[in-house]
């Protein structure tokens, strides 16, 4: 960086982008024969590709921004603004979700009984787990709150026993979803509710894994003193993007799980 008279990151050439996307790949490709000819074999090829690139990928971005100093000020702007627009993806994403939820349940055909929830289908009590995950995911809300003003405030102690915390409430959201999923009384298959209901909350417990994932990296990284009170852009997109999936909640709850019911 001393050599350089901008203070723009000129990237050097990098072999993850295009093995990402053969990975990418193999994994849809997997998918695919998954589907119709119940083999895993390319499908785990290619979630091991992914893993092993993406790991490999975001260590050299953490070497870029730790140890080289390539993340001035002005890079971590713009590192800010494509956060933004990745959430602002993520919103237009779930938006598709809820259009679809939402004109299936203000018209209901005729093959749905003419009635929302269609006849036959016996909904998830609003006021039973949903309940208790909505509060489990509020409360992870505010202590990954804690965690990034402990963070800013040099409160390092602070910082890890709140990441600890909203990375134990993180499970524990995961854990109830899929014990609702295994006890639901109906199915993905089960008309224009099913689909809609296992579909966009399904989506959302993906969200929810790759937010903790993405919280469990920056427990690490602060444990060995990557973060400063002024620089820690990692944590701070971490923290956006759980608030992005606590909102995305809120709606979920009230729509599908309360109203929709």
């Amino acid at each position: 960086m001393t050599h350089q008279m901008h203070p723009f990151h000129m990237v050097n050439p990098s072999p993850w982008p295009i093995l990402a996307t053969m990975a990418t790949f193999t994994l849809t490709s997997g998918l695919t024969i998954w589907m119709h000819m119940k083999t895993m074999t390319l499908l785990n090829l290619g979630l091991t590709s992914i893993m092993l690139t993406a790991y490999q990928w975001w260590r050299d971005i953490v070497r870029e921004g730790t140890h080289q100093g390539h993340h001035t000020p002005k890079v971590q702007k713009n590192l800010r603004y494509g956060m933004i627009l990745f959430i602002l993806s993520e919103v237009l994403f779930f938006f598709g979700f809820f259009w679809a939820f939402y004109f299936s349940s203000l018209n209901p055909s005729f093959n749905l009984g003419l009635q929302w929830p269609p006849k036959g289908i016996k909904p998830l009590n609003p006021l039973e787990v949903p309940l208790l995950n909505t509060m489990v995911l509020l409360a992870s809300g505010i202590t990954v709150t804690w965690a990034h003003h402990s963070m800013m405030e040099g409160e390092r102690k602070n910082t890890i026993n709140a990441l600890l915390l909203t990375i134990a409430l993180a499970i524990y959201f995961t854990v109830l979803q899929a014990t609702e999923y295994y006890e639901a009384p109906f199915t993905i298959s089960d008309a224009a509710y099913g689909s809609t209901f296992f579909v966009a909350t399904g989506f959302h417990g993906l969200h929810v894994i790759i937010g903790t994932t993405f919280l469990i990296v920056c427990l690490m990284r602060q444990m060995t003193y990557h973060f400063t009170t002024k620089h820690h852009f990692g944590f701070e997109a971490a923290a956006w993007y759980w608030h992005f999936v606590d909102m995305v909640w809120i709606f979920l709850y009230a729509s599908i799980y309360w109203w929709g019911s």
